[in-house]
């Protein structure tokens, strides 16, 4: 929760947007200002404070305890031009949560953490249980000193800037090991414990064992990912509780998903009680990896038969391949989520006039492999290779990454060994609509008229489709020095179909500062305006240029009243 605290009627007004913005997440703090900043500061993860910077030191220095603990502080000045991230930047979202509030309110953001203002990842911030010199390695990346990362693990990272050798470390284990000096150990979630419990089994018990198997094969907590065990368990209150201490989730699997489990130590108990013969390791082993420990039973003091039973698995490490669409090229039309995964990679694979739109947004020691036209399947097969390596891999392509793109080629190489995510982007087509009027106001589709990769029968039998069944077209590829003659031969085809006064856009790098667009008509326009970085759109008969804007109506009753009112006249 993020309590809300303002002393004056401007920062009164500027809360209540925020409130009205987040009614779930924020809760409004009144009365004496001193009284409001306590309570909050014992009731919320975060504050947003609408009070002087200095005022909101002054009240908070008496509470403050541990910056791990600590909530989030933002303070917003009473112009609204400043959101500060004040404490815990890191371990509180404050920093976050300051552009947060800074793009709602269109305030600028403030965050002086030195990680954040420099662009290098703060450890503290991977997601990742870490110990050790978190001070002493944060500062020698800071300084460029040489920091060696060693990966007992290939888990996907973020961009660090490290080296196979350095005076610093970042160790990547899931080992129960101490942080040496100038050390920090990052614990990747590696470990499943599979579990399987009698009925009424004690949560001391299914927990003393599971502490107690990590714990004997010089592994760390820190790294238990889930606990896992049979669907008919999944309400078991001993398996429920430990995996609630623990807190990690509980993941729960059919019989029949677990019987299909090859095993080492299967038993007729849990075939006859439950449906399948392993619960403990076939619910580990599910999803694949290393068996660590066998199964293995509690041990208990009065003598009695064990009621749990637990095995560890080390899953593989999954790399993790973001196909992100950049968009028409304005950098306004680039989406938040896609920066942030550009952020996020430690690879990037792109063509090189899209790697140089997005350089600036990329974090020092981001690894770049880029290439030229028409290497399109090269690129998609060193995404997925480097993504199979353990790798966080972004391969951006303009527009949307799925539309005449990167990620079909990069998902047809693509396995179930690693995760995919696709980020979405304005098309070009979207971005010429946008510029022309309202064209795509009704049914339309989209024809790349390159038969580079599709032979021009098929090509030409989708215009017709199209032609006939009167859709809005919009034409990508439509034009180059070598392919000179496909788009006269569908504009051809679509004035079979179509009046020559039918309104037809074009537009030249659509949102880049060298853009350019004419509305035309069918029977006027020139193929020599167009070019491969010129999209064409192609009205239907319902098309109309109103006030120099192309424009389909969507076609209900309004648009008949407005025909017959036209025609009465």
């Amino acid at each position: 929760m993020i309590g809300l605290i303002s002393a004056t009627s401007a920062g009164a007004t500027a809360r209540d947007r925020l409130a009205a913005a987040w009614p779930d997440r924020t809760r409004v703090y009144e009365g004496p200002v001193g009284d409001a900043v306590r309570a909050a500061f014992a009731e919320c993860e975060q504050l947003v404070c609408f009070l002087a910077t200095g005022a909101v030191v002054r009240l908070i220095a008496p509470l403050l305890g541990d910056k791990r603990t600590d909530p989030g502080v933002v303070t917003v000045d009473e112009g609204g031009r400043y959101a500060v991230s004040l404490v815990g930047g890191h371990g509180g979202g404050a920093n976050e949560l300051a552009v947060e509030v800074g793009e709602l309110l269109a305030a600028q953001p403030v965050v002086t953490t030195a990680t954040d203002a420099v662009g290098v990842p703060g450890l503290d911030t991977l997601g990742f249980p870490l110990e050790g010199d978190v001070a002493g390695v944060t500062r020698a990346l800071l300084d460029g000193e040489p920091v060696a990362l060693e990966a007992e693990l290939a888990w996907p990272l973020p961009p660090l800037k490290v080296s196979s050798h350095g005076a610093y470390v970042i160790r990547v284990t899931d080992r129960a090991v101490e942080p040496g000096e100038r050390e920090v150990v990052l614990r990747p979630p590696s470990l499943v414990v599979g579990v399987g419990a009698s009925k009424g089994a004690p949560v001391d018990e299914v927990l003393g064992l599971i502490e107690s198997a990590v714990r004997d094969a010089g592994l760390s907590l820190k790294s238990l990912a889930e606990l896992a065990t049979v669907d008919a368990k999944s309400d078991e209150p001993g398996i429920v509780g430990a995996a609630e201490r623990l807190g990690v989730p509980l993941v729960t699997y059919s019989a029949g998903e677990l019987a299909a489990v090859e095993v080492p130590n299967p038993s007729d108990a849990p075939l006859a009680a439950v449906g399948t013969p392993s619960v403990a390791e076939a619910a580990a082993l599910v999803g694949g990896g290393e068996l660590l420990v066998p199964k293995r039973k509690s041990e208990r003091a009065d003598g009695q038969p064990a009621m749990a039973t637990c095995a560890v698995v080390r899953r593989v490490a999954r790399g993790r391949l973001a196909v992100v669409g950049l968009g028409p090229g304005a950098r306004d039309l680039l989406t938040p989520r896609a920066k942030a995964e550009l952020r996020r990679a430690a690879v990037l694979v792109g063509l090189d006039q899209y790697v140089d739109q997005i350089r600036d947004l990329l974090r020092p020691g981001t690894v770049v492999l880029e290439s030229g036209l028409g290497a399109e399947e090269e690129r998609a097969r060193t995404a997925v290779a480097e993504a199979r390596k353990g790798q966080a891999v972004a391969l951006i392509g303009s527009g949307d990454a799925g539309v005449y793109a990167m990620a079909s080629p990069a998902l047809a190489e693509a396995s179930d060994d690693i995760d995919v995510v696709g980020v979405p982007g304005v098309t070009a087509a979207l971005a010429a609509s946008a510029i022309l009027g309202a064209p795509l106001g009704h049914d339309h589709v989209s024809i790349s008229l390159s038969d580079l990769h599709t032979p021009w029968e098929v090509i030409e039998r989708r215009v017709r489709a199209a032609a006939e069944a009167d859709i809005v077209v919009t034409f990508y590829n439509p034009r180059s020095r070598g392919r000179d003659w496909q788009l006269p031969k569908a504009l051809a085809i679509l004035a079979g179909h179509r009046e020559p006064t039918t309104p037809v856009g074009v537009v030249r790098n659509a949102s880049r500062p060298d853009e350019s667009s004419r509305l035309t008509t069918l029977a006027a326009l020139d193929p020599a305006w167009v070019d491969m970085m010129t999209v064409v759109t192609v009205g239907n008969t319902a098309t109309r240029d109103i006030a120099g804007r192309m424009v389909t109506p969507r076609g209900y009753r309004w648009q008949a009243a407005r025909a017959s009112e036209e025609g009465a006249k």
